[in-house]
């Protein structure tokens, strides 16, 4: 349960970090690489969640005795408060939250897909709705189609047809339907997310802007019909959250100011896909190499090479914790302390602690005031982790504190 809550508030915390930086270097990618590639760096988001849970090399990690820590349980209440209440109270929030975000997706959606009313297949490969929710647009996910209005013949003209099928078939080429459900989901998952309403807006309107750029550059010269065709949809605003929409009435500006830019030289585009995948990996890297090595396997000793794990030297025990001792709380923790190659700790981590958050603050503060025999791998010194339990424990007797 407290695993679940560490991930998302870790996963939080990378997600705030990657919109910041995205946020931060959008203007210069426009700059550099057009719309195209502002959209194109939104790779970055799903990468940081995913990077901190690749695996990391393992250190070698051998286990120590357990350290008791006991203070007097005189003082101690006659009822102790169960303090491992807060973590499934919150887990229950964010769970409550996450079902109804999606319910309320869920619904637009539906909504939406009900309100097109009967669809008819055209001859050109896309479909005639009876009803207009906001079209055309291209929706659903496994096979997406392309949903034109009652009215398409009528209100545009053959040529800004093609213009606006040619449109969504790039959404359709470029998987931006999927990109769309991601999106949805992160919705679910981060709806307490401060930053994640204003990345999913500006996620939507690079999606858009890329989409208008990969059809209009190859044809210069149709670029003022085809902010014509954007001017005469400019009528409904779109509600499906999963419906790739040529009508985007809040960013009509920002589409129709895009059309007049040139096309970029060759050189300015290169070093714009340079900065957006040195952003990927060096953000990517960094959380990477911050997860936590609870998963290092036990050291074995091996008589011929004279492998050595590292020793504890002095681990003197932390205080009881105040609050704990006047709640009369008894508990464990285990933790994971890496040994560098001078026997000096460097990272101190929770792999459990019962109740969750009671013990962990001062047991990571004498951790990292203990010293340590190093491990030493054919007869030399190298970094190594150990596993140490801790138990807390309240005794009869009055010790003076």
């Amino acid at each position: 349960m407290t695993e679940l809550l560490d991930g998302l508030l870790q996963a939080s915390v990378w997600l705030s970090l990657a919109t910041l930086v995205l946020a931060a270097a959008r203007p210069l990618l426009l700059r550099l690489g057009g719309a195209a590639l502002a959209y194109r760096s939104w790779w970055l988001l799903p990468l940081m969640l995913v990077a901190p849970y690749l695996p990391l090399p393992r250190l070698p990690m051998t286990e120590t005795d357990p350290v008791m820590v006991m203070a007097s349980a005189l003082r101690a209440p006659a009822v102790p408060t169960d303090a491992s209440q807060w973590p499934l109270l919150l887990l229950t929030v964010w769970l409550l939250g996450a079902v109804a975000v999606a319910c309320v997706s869920w619904r637009a959606q539906r909504r939406f897909e009900h309100a097109l009313g009967v669809l008819q297949p055209r001859m050109d490969g896309s479909w005639q709705a009876s009803g207009d929710p906001g079209l055309p647009a291209l929706v659903g996910l496994w096979q997406p189609r392309i949903v034109v209005s009652p009215d398409f013949e009528q209100r545009f003209s053959p040529a800004e047809q093609e213009l606006i099928l040619r449109h969504e078939h790039s959404h359709r080429r470029h998987g931006d339907p999927w990109a769309n459900a991601a999106l949805a989901v992160l919705r679910c998952v981060f709806w307490f997310h401060p930053l994640l309403p204003w990345a999913a807006r500006r996620f939507l309107r690079d999606q858009e802007l890329a989409c208008d750029a990969r059809t209009v550059d190859p044809h210069p010269a149709l670029r003022r019909l085809y902010a014509t065709a954007l001017l005469k949809a400019q009528l409904v605003h779109p509600v499906a959250p999963m419906a790739c929409h040529w009508r985007s009435q809040p960013m009509l500006k920002e589409r129709i100011a895009m059309l007049k830019e040139h096309k970029r030289k060759a050189l300015p585009w290169m070093t714009g896909q340079v900065l957006v995948v040195g952003l990927c990996v060096g953000l990517c890297t960094v959380a990477w190499a911050s997860q936590s090595g609870a998963g290092d396997e036990p050291a074995k000793a091996n008589a011929a090479t004279s492998d050595v794990g590292a020793q504890a030297r002095d681990l003197t025990p932390p205080r009881y914790p105040k609050a704990a001792f006047d709640q009369g709380i008894s508990g464990k923790v285990v933790l994971r302390v890496e040994v560098d190659a001078a026997g000096k700790p460097g990272d101190v981590r929770v792999l459990s602690s019962t109740p969750a958050g009671v013990f962990d603050e001062a047991s990571i503060a004498a951790a990292k005031q203990w010293t340590f025999e190093p491990a030493r791998q054919n007869g030399h010194a190298v970094a190594s982790a150990l596993k140490i339990p801790m138990t807390f424990e309240l005794d009869a007797s009055d010790p003076t504190l």
